[in-house]
């Protein structure tokens, strides 16, 4: 009978305690993980910054200071206050797509009569559908506290990312078990991904909402702020778009009889957000990584019920992150016969 070596039990029983001491650190750090995600974008974002200021003769601290003031002011102000916009609508959303639902009804109704084939409108319950609304809102939003002990966690690594830069990357080297070829691979593609997800998506997305606030001005539609805000976050997710604010504009207007308007914002959403769409996202994808649709919609899927609304960015970085750590291990073990 074969005895087990001594030194695999060993090594299995240092495996599994780094698995059971792994998986109690990352279930504790899960409602926080979007502070990691958050640093690590930031840290990729601002690290070529970083290694200039210090060349031109400022300190670590003061240009770690400089550059977490800039992404506070530029970057997470703006999303921030976008979310906070998003949840003191709460009560304006409900109201509002009560009115939407009933107008959408009303107008199927009509078209059920003028065909003479029966949809089963009728039996939509608006309340429910209002209730359920609000529910997700809610959880979109998510709470005051978390989002400041994120933030706060946040800055507390950036801050050490930016004054380490070196000692990390060593770091990485030394704990990671990967080849350094598979290293490099990592820190390329995982910037690459970063900058995509959190420059190019965002960046288009603000793009569609500002145009489709100067339709909404143009055309006098009500709250435009906020609806030019549901544009913004309608950009972010695939198959989705700009539609989820002028449609909703569309169904109000047309229920409300006032033609002109609601047409004008369809026409102006169509074409005018539309080509809007097409332009950036040409102009972003010529400077930085393509980011497959289906990657975008399962990364906010996943992202917004683990981060709230920030998951819209974090949610597609985390599944991009995650094929590039299988596309790792691949090449890894893949191709030597290593795999177990």
């Amino acid at each position: 009978m074969k005895h087990i070596p001594a030194s695999i039990i060993r090594q299995v029983f240092v495996l599994l305690l780094i698995l059971l001491m792994g998986s109690l650190i990352f279930h504790e750090i899960l409602p926080y993980l979007g502070g990691v995600l958050g640093a690590i974008t930031l840290y990729v974002i601002f690290q070529n910054w970083m290694g200039k200021l210090v060349k031109k003769g400022l300190s670590k601290s003061l240009a770690a200071v400089l550059l977490m003031l800039l992404s506070f002011v530029s970057i997470l102000v703006p999303l921030v206050g976008l979310g906070l916009l998003m949840g003191s609508k709460i009560k304006y959303v409900t109201a509002n797509s009560e009115e939407v639902i009933k107008a959408l009804k009303q107008q199927l109704q009509n078209i059920e009569g003028y065909l003479g084939y029966d949809f089963t409108i009728t039996n939509l319950d608006t309340s429910k559908i209002s209730t359920w609304l609000t529910s997700a809102l809610q959880n979109f939003a998510g709470s005051t506290f978390t989002m400041v002990l994120t933030i706060t966690l946040l800055y507390f690594l950036l801050y050490f990312m930016l004054i380490n830069r070196k000692t990390m990357v060593s770091s990485l080297y030394e704990y990671i078990p990967l080849r350094d070829n598979n290293l490099e691979t990592l820190g390329r593609e995982t910037r690459s991904k970063v900058l995509a997800n959190a420059i190019g998506i965002p960046f288009v997305a603000l793009a569609q909402g500002a145009v489709s606030l100067i339709g909404f001005l143009l055309f006098g539609v009500t709250d435009p702020f906020f609806w030019g805000a549901v544009v913004t976050i309608g950009s972010m997710v695939p198959f989705v778009g700009s539609a989820l604010g002028t449609l909703p504009v569309f169904v109000l207007a047309l229920s409300s009889g006032d033609t002109f308007q609601a047409w004008g914002i369809l026409i102006y959403g169509i074409v005018v957000i539309g080509s809007t769409d097409n332009l950036f996202r040409l102009y972003i994808l010529k400077r930085l990584d393509n980011v497959h649709p289906l990657i975008t919609l399962i990364g906010v899927l996943v992202g917004v019920p683990l981060f709230g609304f920030i998951g819209l960015i974090f949610g597609p970085l985390l599944i991009s992150l995650f094929l590039i750590v299988l596309k790792i291990y691949k090449d890894e073990y893949g191709k030597s016969g290593d795999i177990l």
